[in-house]
């Protein structure tokens, strides 16, 4: 087989496209009937790559029957060291590409290898990243939207660090998706996953079937945890409460339970505040997570434990800290985000070691067996960029704890989701890779910046929503958007006087579409009654002729129809 035709790596990759009459290959991006979204993802180091996505998608004629391997590359020739490279023409504006591909890599160990698009206007700096090894396959997964449409750009891989290595690639795919084709996807999921078929049947005392017996039913609560931070603003706010109360079965305190809230100076504690809200959602059957027990970065940290000037005295305020929080609220707090943000910033841990954070995950285990114990960080799904938190160094990391810990449980995945323009299909690919832990995935803070005007906000917003109620490993989501007088942290839902702003009208919308809506009919010949309701709990009441009866269900995640029997 001829070796592919080469191209000298420019930074600015401005030769790249005056050079690129050079190229005999060059893809041309056809219509697509786009098939089914394909959800695999692996996350172990493979001797050798599985098959292809999509089966390469729009990418299958630069691969060779023999060895799926690409037909460009980008290099240096003063190194000899050369990296695969695709070159398409005519993407679409808006389409929502979905690209695999499995890595090798030599000449180092290990290294973080980021797959990046440039086009003639515009460079995305990452559309996926792998910590790819020497002498096994990696695989990476990821995607992208283009602002405009392109007619000629190419798809590269770089060495994160910088550090020259030779990569390796194979089963390569690129898949596009129009929006229509995703959502249908995303209505999929959400059928199978969120909803169940039900059959009620009706009968008399001696068992007959009654045909045409009027039937209701109407949900009562919803089985998926959606919720939003609250602030001490609720506290005594009547009709903030109500209206939280009518959306959300969920909530999370924004700051009232940091160490800096609890204990300002050193063995002053004061649970005063949280208390109260405590009292709210006791009151009203929400669900609350814990947030946080330690905060790894040292601007959050209490500046007297800062001071501390020993190790010892550092463990003794950190145990002390665990012991008397978790003691307090043992048994009602579902979660607790034990250390914060561990893939950005290392507090604890450059004070105590690195077994700290596995200190903390095993004395929290300890204190509050029933809590689910989280890891949780940022930029994880909201971009590939920040070389901190790419979802290998999640699951690396999150793999080191449960390996090493004696007592500790790190059961869940809390990914913060605080973003800016958000990549739909690099979110996906993401929470794919995180799946297969097979652990609960919460979403857990959900907003849009501030920089984006209000109404982009909430198109964007409706995004993520969607794609997380979508996809089935989510378990739950929680949104940033407590209510302060000052307004909220990135995005609120309404303003001061809870009239909605747009974001909130793109969560009312969305509830509104999540619940199932209340359902009258009548049994059939053989005495049954049938739909598909969203998970959650049950009301249903029926009459025949002058006789009642009313029952309540559930309905759990299931593939099997679940059926009821109400005798009248």
């Amino acid at each position: 087989m001829e070796d592919p035709p080469r191209l000298c790596f420019s930074a600015s990759l401005k030769l790249f496209f005056l050079c690129i009459g050079f190229f005999t290959k060059i893809h041309f991006a056809a219509p697509f009937d786009g098939p089914f979204y394909d959800s695999s993802a692996y996350t172990e180091c493979k001797a050798e790559p599985e098959e292809a996505l999509y089966k390469g998608g729009i990418l299958k004629d630069f691969t060779t029957n023999s060895n799926h391997h690409t037909e460009t590359r980008l290099g240096s020739p003063e190194t000899g060291l050369y990296s695969p490279a695709f070159l398409l023409q005519n993407l679409s504006q808006g389409t929502k590409y979905c690209f695999s591909t499995w890595i090798k890599m030599s000449g180092a160990d290990s290294g973080l290898i980021r797959a990046s698009l440039a086009t003639e206007n515009k460079r995305y700096n990452c559309i996926g990243t792998v910590v790819a090894k020497s002498g096994c396959w990696s695989f990476l997964k990821g995607g992208f939207v283009l602002d405009s449409p392109s007619n000629l750009s190419i798809l590269f891989f770089q060495n994160a660090v910088g550090r020259e290595v030779n990569i390796s690639i194979a089963s390569a795919s690129l898949q596009p998706f129009t929006d229509e084709q995703w959502r249908m996807n995303q209505d999929h999921q959400t059928n199978s996953e969120r909803k169940r078929a039900v059959t009620i049947h009706v009968s008399d005392a001696h068992g007959n079937r009654l045909q045409g017996a009027a039937i209701r039913v109407e949900q009562t609560s919803k089985d998926f945890l959606f919720g939003s931070a609250i602030a001490n603003t609720i506290i005594g706010n009547l009709p903030y409460q109500n209206w939280f109360v009518k959306r959300f079965n969920a909530a999370v305190f924004e700051n009232e339970l940091k160490w800096y809230a609890t204990e300002p100076q050193q063995g002053k504690i004061n649970y005063t505040i949280a208390d109260q809200m405590l009292e709210f959602i006791r009151a009203n059957q929400i669900v609350v997570r814990g947030h946080n027990i330690f905060w790894e970065d040292p601007r959050y940290t209490p500046s007297w434990v800062r001071n501390l000037t020993s190790s010892e005295d550092l463990r003794l305020a950190v145990e002390s800290r665990i012991q008397s929080l978790m003691n307090k609220y043992r048994r009602e707090f579902i979660h607790w985000d034990v250390s914060n943000e561990m893939l950005h910033f290392d507090f604890y841990e450059q004070r105590l070691g690195r077994n700290a954070s596995l200190h903390f995950f095993e004395i929290a285990q300890q204190s509050d067996p029933l809590a689910t114990l989280f890891m949780n960080d940022f930029n994880v799904v909201e971009t590939c960029s920040d070389g901190s938190s790419t979802v290998d160094d999640y699951i690396s990391r999150l793999r080191e704890l449960q390996r090493a810990g004696t007592g500790a449980s790190v059961a869940g995945i809390g990914l913060e989701g605080h973003f800016t323009v958000p990549n739909i299909p690099l979110m996906r690919a993401v929470l794919d890779k995180l799946a297969t832990l097979g652990l609960p995935i919460w979403l857990t803070e959900i907003d849009i910046s501030n920089t984006i005007d209000k109404q982009t906000q909430a198109i964007y917003l409706e995004d993520v929503l969607r794609e997380g109620f979508s996809h089935p490993s989510i378990t739950g989501i929680m949104l940033w958007t407590a209510l302060r007088p000052n307004g909220c942290y990135q995005m609120c839902l309404t303003d001061n006087d809870l009239r909605n702003l747009p974001a909130g009208d793109a969560v009312d919308k969305l509830l509104q579409e999540w619940q199932t809506r209340e359902l009258e009919g009548q049994t059939d010949e053989h005495g049954s009654y049938s739909f598909s309701g969203f998970l959650g709990e049950y009301k249903a009441y029926v009459r025949y002729g002058d006789r009642f009866a009313n029952t309540t269900f559930s309905l759990t995640r299931g593939d099997e129809t679940r059926h009821f029997s109400i005798q009248i």
